[in-house]
């Protein structure tokens, strides 16, 4: 299936589930040096009881695979978008970025870890410029990290 075959939509109670498990396989494959705050059922908790209901999130889902990719929005904050690893490099992550764009017109800004050198190519193609640099103490996973902006 490609990402031509999926369905992007507003995430209901039903996908907490599903969304956590697309973060945990995400953070896992994507951040393997980077320390998780939290564990599997804390995640899930988190998804399930403050993330789908009382953020703006969008899941991508694809037949039988179920949820495949998740957008968080906050304001203009972009919260989270983490892909299943099997769905990276497939134009999914293009697509949510459209649709973050789109529902965020006056900008957005968003923060990702310094070692994430992939999702900052990701960013820095979609327009996203770097505009502050942390050692990571205000954030759980102490990570150093990168603040992000687009402003079109």
């Amino acid at each position: 299936m490609n990402s031509d075959d999926l369905e992007i939509r507003r995430a209901d109670d039903s996908d907490a589930t599903a969304t956590a498990d697309v973060w945990l396989r995400s953070f896992t494959a994507a951040l393997p040096t980077v320390r998780r705050a939290h564990d599997d059922d804390a995640v899930r908790s988190w998804f399930t009881h403050v993330v789908v209901p009382q953020y703006e999130t969008w899941v991508a889902v694809a037949g039988e695979a179920g949820v495949v990719g998740l957008l968080v929005l906050d304001d203009g904050d972009l919260e989270q978008l983490y892909l299943d690893p099997s769905w990276r490099g497939r134009g999914l992550g293009d697509r949510f970025m459209e649709l973050a764009k789109r529902q965020r017109p006056e900008g957005l800004q968003l923060w990702t870890f310094q070692v994430n050198a992939p999702a900052q190519r990701f960013y820095e193609r979609h327009g996203f410029v770097a505009e502050e640099r942390t050692d990571g103490l205000r954030n759980e996973e102490r990570e150093p990290d990168i603040r992000y902006a687009w402003r079109p």
